[in-house]
């Protein structure tokens, strides 16, 4: 059950940061296309550079704690096989 759990994580985190992916694109477009004194070039730069870090960075920590996960995991299971020996 708890594997189930962790396997619908893995997918939500994949669908949540292609979602992210897409929201930082439409919001450097509409920056792009908004009055110049909101929006114009400089500022859709700014979304898609500031956006894409925020990506990377958030994606990046969820996939860590799902990788902690497994490696505790895997470590938990060579520890029993050992004391099997």
């Amino acid at each position: 059950m708890r594997d189930l759990f962790i396997g619908l994580f893995e997918k939500l985190v994949g669908v949540f940061v292609i979602l992210i992916c897409i929201g930082v694109l439409v919001g450097t477009v509409v920056a792009f296309l908004a009055p110049a004194p909101n929006g114009g070039p400089l500022a859709a730069v700014a979304i898609l550079i500031g956006g894409s870090v925020y990506a990377i960075l958030i994606g990046g920590m969820m996939y860590l704690f799902l990788g902690v996960y497994h490696n505790t995991k895997r470590t938990a299971e060579a520890i029993e096989e050992l004391a099997k020996r």
